[in-house]
C-alpha cells in the first residue's frame, strides 16, 4: 500500500462553493482534485494499492481509496464533487468514525496532526520536500505514507509534527513541481522499484 496526505492550506470545509470555480471561490481545491487523480488513476484503470487523504485547511480530511472506490472519474470537477458531497456529510463524522460518503470516499472529522498519527500506524511516513534527500539516492519503504503540501510551504507546525514522525524526507529533483507532478514521479520511483525494474 502507498498512502498521500496533502495539506490543503485554503480548502474549503464547506460545501456552498462552485464546482466552475476551483482555482478562485474553492480556495485552490483544482491541487488537491489534481493530487487525487494523479494519486489514484492510471491510463486505463486505477490504482487498487493507492489511497489520497486531502486534509482540508486543518479541520476534516477526506479519504480517497483506490481499492473501494467507484463511479470516481478522472478529472477534476468529479473530484471536488466528490469532496463537496464529503462537506456535506459532516454532521455524521463524530469522532474519528467516518462519514461514508461514496464508495472509497470517506470523511473524518480530524486535523492535519490526527491523520497522520492515525495514517503513520499503516506504514513509514516519507516527508516530500525540495531540501529532501534525492529520491534517486534512497531505497523505497515498504508501505510508505508521503506527506506534501498545495501550492504553500508547510507552516511551522506542520513541519514541527513532520519532523517528529516522518522516518525521512525526500526531493523528487532540483526544480520544484506542483504537488500532483510530484505524486506522479514517486508513483514512477515506486512502479519502478527505485528506477531499477522496467
Amino acid at each position: 500500500m502507498r498512502q498521500f496526505i496533502v495539506l490543503g492550506h485554503e480548502a474549503p470545509t464547506a460545501p456552498d462553493f462552485s464546482l466552475s470555480d476551483l482555482a478562485g471561490g474553492a480556495g485552490r481545491l483544482d491541487v488537491l482534485c489534481r493530487c487525487v487523480n494523479a494519486g489514484l488513476f492510471l491510463s486505463h484503470g486505477i490504482r487498487e494499492d493507492s489511497r489520497v487523504h486531502l486534509v482540508l485547511n486543518d479541520e476534516y480530511t477526506v479519504r480517497f481509496d483506490g481499492a473501494t472506490a467507484k463511479r470516481l472519474y478522472p478529472n477534476e470537477r468529479a473530484v471536488a464533487s466528490r469532496v463537496q458531497g464529503a462537506l456535506e456529510s459532516t454532521a455524521d463524522a463524530i469522532g474519528h468514525q467516518p462519514a461514508e460518503v461514496s464508495p472509497g470516499v470517506e470523511l473524518y472529522r480530524m486535523d492535519f496532526a490526527s491523520t497522520l498519527e492515525t495514517v503513520a500506524r499503516d506504514g513509514t511516513v516519507v516527508e516530500l520536500h525540495e531540501d529532501g534527500e534525492p529520491l534517486a539516492e534512497a531505497e523505497p519503504a515498504e508501505n510508505p505514507i508521503f506527506v506534501l503540501s498545495d501550492h504553500h510551504d508547510f507552516t511551522d507546525t506542520e513541519a514541527a509534527v513532520l519532523a517528529e514522525t516522518a522516518a525521512r524526507r525526500l526531493s523528487v529533483g532540483p526544480a520544484v513541481l506542483h504537488a500532483d507532478q510530484t505524486m506522479t514521479v514517486v508513483h514512477n520511483w515506486l512502479d519502478t522499484a527505485g528506477y531499477t525494474d522496467y
